[in-house]
């Protein structure tokens, strides 16, 4: 379980695979602190295993699943990514919780100055929009943000340049791709429900 805060830009230094598996190798050096192998870190927002780790950098090994719902799949070499580390129960919890389970893909429409702060329309799919509320809360690249607005197939959020400056949104363009996480208390929320009148309605059925 990770806050939405992210707490160092990594380098990408290497991104090997064959089809839909891949080995990263990142370099970092404030995570590299106190994490050991199988540690969880969350990488672009996607929660990925330690499996080899040095003074300078770890690698994490990217199964077919998260190739195939993440941006991970086209990073280059040199290019930053967002990190991580598992959040420890105790502690402030200053973003909101945030699974690393990327759910989708979506695309910078926009993006515009704002006063002091950056304003990023991202387009993504229905499935999504579904879950996503105005002023709640939402993980792009990991990033924990707030929803400024939303409609069927886009929503926007507004950063503050401190997020500019340590995270990937900072260089992101239009037409780049991000990775997206809803907030997992509608989702939880919407199950229940649904599973709660499926259960009254078969009280009805039966008498």
């Amino acid at each position: 379980m990770f806050t939405g805060l992210i707490e160092e830009l990594g380098e990408v230094k290497n991104l090997a695979g064959t089809g839909n598996s891949y080995r990263l190798t990142i370099a970092a050096q404030k995570i590299l602190e106190n994490i050991k192998i199988g540690d969880s870190v969350a990488v672009n927002g996607a929660c990925l295993t330690v499996v080899e780790k040095n003074e300078n950098s770890f690698m994490v090994d990217v199964m077919p699943e998260t190739a195939k719902h993440t941006t991970i799949a086209q990073l280059h070499t040199g290019e930053g990514v967002n990190l991580e580390r598992t959040l420890c129960f105790g502690e402030r919890l200053e973003g909101h919780l945030v699974s690393g389970h990327i759910e989708g893909v979506g695309r910078i429409l926009q993006r515009q100055e704002d006063g002091n702060a950056l304003l990023f329309k991202i387009a993504c799919d229905k499935t999504l929009t579904h879950y996503i509320i105005k002023k709640g809360s939402i993980a792009v690249d990991g990033i924990s943000l707030t929803v400024v607005d939303v409609d069927e197939n886009s929503f926007q959020v507004s950063i503050i340049p401190h997020t500019a400056a340590v995270t990937t949104l900072g260089f992101k363009r239009v037409g780049n791709k991000v990775n997206i996480e809803t907030d997992l208390i509608g989702k939880y929320i919407e199950k229940f429900v649904g599973k709660r009148d499926e259960f009254w309605k078969s009280l009805v059925t039966q008498k």
